[in-house]
């Protein structure tokens, strides 16, 4: 077969940043004498696309003429279209000036670029959550990580030295140009991709044949396997699923698994169109967007934060400029008598249908130790989930205690573990007081210092339940966006407890006479940041569970959250 004429790059050209043989040594031998900072996973994630050509046309992180373009208009500083910010942030003062160069490295310390610094110029979380993301609720993942960065962007060349080094599914880890080459070989000048962070199940893979077919083309199931949405399926379980679907249920001459080390934004309609310039960097023509694609779910007021198909009507009105043809995900139902898939608005009248939510996947099947049906998804992936996901009474949790000082929380601590020690539950305590002795010992009460308490414990909680245990964390978390980081970290199984006591009856069980002093203080005209008097409270919008911490008992309040798990199958009755 001949080879395909697939589209060319965005932009018309694949960068590719990275350096070898001479002049990486050099490289490597003076990056010991310049200064360094430390880049995130987002960063790393970032930098490999921008190396590899995945972001092209970009070559750098922004500097700040196409940070501001893309922000408000969509486009870089030259009139292309560019839908999202991609920056590096880092702390000023760890930074050289201006023409001096630096080195990034990643959390290992390894040396993985250099850069000149071209720019440093300081940007607004909240302005760039409102004009790229369309709002400033922490509940959007990206809302929450932002209020984390540097206070400055920093842009200018780099040199890639080493690209970020993986050890799992090595085969799968293919940069664009070698992507091209493989869906070159194939033949086939139409390409269809799928973007994912699930588990594939018979739905999916029946529309994606369909589309394959659609275009008369290859296709490329390209997962996203960098930074997804907090609670997604990890993965190593996915690819696992992936590869068991490709070699067993795909045409292998015009299919191709490629892993995509992409960090989302779950910035919905915007991001389907930086999926879609990926995309065409990997030779890719047509891509698939789905309902409430790269959606990060509800708001703090329940209402979702994009429109089931904003993202398609975006891709339909930016797909010539792209280059990228849409291919709207269809709706499909399951037909058990006559044992198909077709889309929702064919389905016969009166036929039976059968379908299964991914809330049904999670809590009816997965939590309960329940195999998938084969209607539903292949044998292998029913059976690698279960695998990795055992019930639910058998996995770790997290019970978070928020609320003001005295509100009740180390009082309900210490009787819901009882309880649980009586099922036969041992627990891991993080209190508030207790961790400020040990883990944060000489930290103060700033915000900063604050929001980095927190997100130690958020660390520790998050280590203990992805290994299976169970943690109890009672600490005022005063902050709604820190508390969403310190859920992110956790991951699924993060209940928030809300212990609701006014600061009036707080004020009266102050044995500790903190509020009494910080009144004083505030009378003094020397306010102390005292979380209620001079600081202020942020309640959760949407706990799992909320407690009143007066009118009834610490042990009232226990069974309460003893009941909840029950229910939710945490524990068994």
């Amino acid at each position: 077969m001949a080879k395909a004429k697939l589209i060319p790059p965005y932009g018309g050209k694949l960068v590719n940043l990275v350096v070898e043989g001479k002049e990486r040594e050099e490289l490597l031998a003076r990056a010991s004498k310049l200064p360094s900072i430390k880049i995130t996973m987002r960063n790393l994630c970032d930098l490999e696309l921008i190396a590899s050509g995945g972001f092209s046309p970009l070559t750098t992180f922004m500097g700040k003429a196409d940070y501001e373009r893309v922000l408000h208009e969509m486009r870089l500083s030259d009139g292309t279209l560019f839908p999202l910010p991609i920056t590096l942030t880092a702390d000023p003062k760890e930074l050289p000036a201006v023409g001096e160069e630096i080195v990034l490295r990643n959390a290992n310390n390894d040396v993985i670029a250099i850069m000149k610094l071209d720019e440093i110029f300081h940007w607004d979380a909240d302005t760039e959550a409102m004009l790229a993301y369309g709002s400033t609720d922490p509940k959007h993942p990206m809302v929450s990580e932002m209020q984390r960065w540097g206070k400055v962007c920093i842009s200018g060349p780099m040199k890639v030295v080493n690209m970020p080094k993986y050890y799992d599914f090595v085969s799968l880890r293919r940069t664009p140009a070698e992507v091209r080459a493989i869906l070159e070989d194939m033949g086939h000048d139409n390409v269809v991709a799928f973007q994912t962070r699930n588990p594939l199940h018979r739905i999916h893979e029946e529309l994606t044949k369909r589309a394959a077919a659609q275009v008369k083309g290859s296709l490329l199931i390209h997962p996203v396997v960098g930074m997804t949405k907090p609670g997604d399926v990890d993965h190593y379980t996915r690819v696992r699923t992936y590869k068991a679907l490709v070699d067993n249920y795909y045409d292998k001459n015009s299919t191709l698994l490629s892993l995509l080390p992409l960090a989302m934004r779950m910035a919905g309609p915007r991001e389907a169109l930086l999926h879609a310039i990926i995309r065409r960097n990997h030779g890719v023509n047509h891509f698939i967007v789905g309902r409430d694609h790269a959606g990060p779910g509800n708001d703090s007021a329940g209402k979702p934060f994009y429109g089931p198909y904003d993202a398609q009507e975006n891709m339909r009105k930016y797909e010539a400029e792209l280059g990228v043809k849409m291919i709207p995900f269809e709706m499909l139902v399951y037909l058990p008598d006559e044992d198909r898939y077709v889309e929702e608005k064919d389905v016969p009248k009166g036929a039976k249908v059968a379908n299964i939510s991914g809330t049904q996947v999670r809590n009816e099947y997965l939590a309960k130790g329940k195999l998938l049906p084969e209607w539903f998804t292949r044998p292998e992936t029913a059976e690698i989930l279960r695998e990795m996901y055992p019930p639910r009474h058998k996995q770790g949790f997290c019970i978070w205690f928020t609320g003001l000082s005295g509100s009740g929380k180390s009082a309900t601590t210490q009787v819901f573990t009882a309880l649980l020690l009586e099922r036969g539950r041992e627990t891991a305590i993080l209190d508030g007081d207790v961790v400020r002795t040990h883990l944060s010992k000489g930290l103060g009460f700033s915000k900063e210092d604050r929001d980095t308490n927190i997100l130690r414990i958020g660390f520790v909680a998050g280590e203990i339940v992805h290994a299976g245990g169970i943690v109890v964390c009672a600490a005022i978390s005063p902050y709604r966006a820190t508390r969403a980081e310190a859920r992110k970290m956790v991951g699924e199984n993060f209940i928030e407890v809300f212990m609701d006591t006014p600061v009036e009856i707080c004020e009266q069980r102050d044995v500790k006479g903190l509020y009494a002093k910080a009144r004083q203080a505030m009378a003094d005209g020397k306010p102390m940041g005292f979380t209620g008097i001079d600081d202020p409270y942020e309640p959760p919008i949407e706990p799992e569970i909320t407690l009143k911490g007066f009118g009834a008992s610490p042990e009232d309040n226990a069974r309460k959250i003893l009941a909840y798990l029950e229910k939710q199958g945490y524990i068994l009755p």
